[in-house]
Parts: C-alpha cells; sequence; structure tokens
C-alpha cells in the first residue's frame, strides 16, 4: 500500500501509457492494412511492414517509461553506450542488412511495382528481365524466362533503373 502511495503519479501514467501503446499498435496496423488493400499488396509484405512498425513503437514505449519511472540519466547512459558499442559493431559488420530492411519498407510503401510484374533492371553489366515471384525483408525474388531464379537486394533495387514489361493485372481480374 506505501509502494502504491509512493509511486501513484508513475503508476497511472504508465497505466495511461499501456493503454496508449495498445491502441497505437492497433491503429497502425489497420491503418497500413487498408493501405495494403488499396494497392493491392500482399498480405506477407504487409505483415513485415506492421512488425517494423511495432518495432519501433515498443522502442518508443520503452523510452517512454524510462521517463516516467525518471531512471537515472548516468544509469541509461551506461547501458545505451554498452548496447550501442554490440549494436554498433554488429551493424558495421551489416550494415547492408539494415539497408535492405529500410529498402523493404520503401518498397512496400511507394514502389510502383507488385508480386507478378515483369521488370527490367537496366543494369550495365547484369542486365535482368523477369517477373517478380516475392518481396522479402532483404531480397526481391526474380524468376526469368529460362526458369531461373535470381535473388536482388532490395537496396540495389532502388539503386538501378527499372521498367515494367508487364503488369500482373493485364493478364488477371484482381478480386476483393
Amino acid at each position: 500500500m506505501i509502494l502504491f502511495q509512493q509511486y501513484t503519479k508513475e503508476l497511472i501514467a504508465t497505466g495511461i501509457l499501456v493503454i496508449l501503446f495498445v491502441l497505437l499498435r492497433i491503429i497502425t496496423s489497420k491503418l497500413v492494412r487498408r493501405y495494403a488493400k488499396s494497392s493491392r499488396t500482399i498480405e506477407h509484405r504487409t505483415n513485415l511492414v506492421i512488425k517494423y512498425i511495432h518495432l519501433f513503437i515498443n522502442i518508443l514505449a520503452i523510452s517512454a517509461l524510462i521517463i516516467i519511472w525518471g531512471v537515472q540519466t548516468k544509469d541509461i547512459f551506461i547501458g545505451l553506450t554498452s548496447i550501442t558499442t554490440v549494436v554498433g559493431v554488429a551493424m558495421f559488420a551489416q550494415w547492408s542488412i539494415l539497408s535492405n530492411i529500410t529498402s523493404g519498407i520503401i518498397l512496400f510503401f511507394s514502389f510502383p511495382f507488385k508480386i507478378g510484374d515483369v521488370i527490367k533492371i537496366h543494369d550495365k553489366d547484369f542486365p535482368i528481365e523477369a517477373e517478380i515471384e516475392d518481396i522479402g525483408a532483404f531480397h526481391v525474388f526474380l524468376k526469368t524466362n529460362d526458369g531461373e531464379m535470381v535473388i536482388f537486394p532490395n537496396n540495389l533495387l532502388l539503386q538501378k533503373g527499372i521498367s515494367i514489361l508487364k503488369t500482373h493485372f493485364e493478364d488477371k481480374e484482381f478480386v476483393d
């Protein structure tokens, strides 16, 4: 009982934060799914983007909890520098992973091609003409006319010129 009286403000603020956290996750999920449905995006890609947005919301909620409970700045600084050092070394070695994840999110929201489209990647060394089989978090899976599967990193897809030769809607009717 004394604990509740001593930390009443923090407990109430934490309760409000938890409610806001749950509502924000639900609202963002619905908004992304609505956008995905209107732009006819595949469910797998939608779930990946929702997962990334939820991760960002989780980080914000943890930061808010740290502020609410008044964790000492020096303790936060020691913890963050330790985590940043480990993550920094890992990310420096794997910088392209972060670039590919970011590119995957950009491809989800703004790129004009979809799964099933036939595209041509204008690369002077290795031009590729293929159908998009899948767009994942890190790679785009392409199938050439010869049946060869080509796995192309998302970040390189954003850096190359691309022509859409045929959309998947030219052959099929979209059914809601």
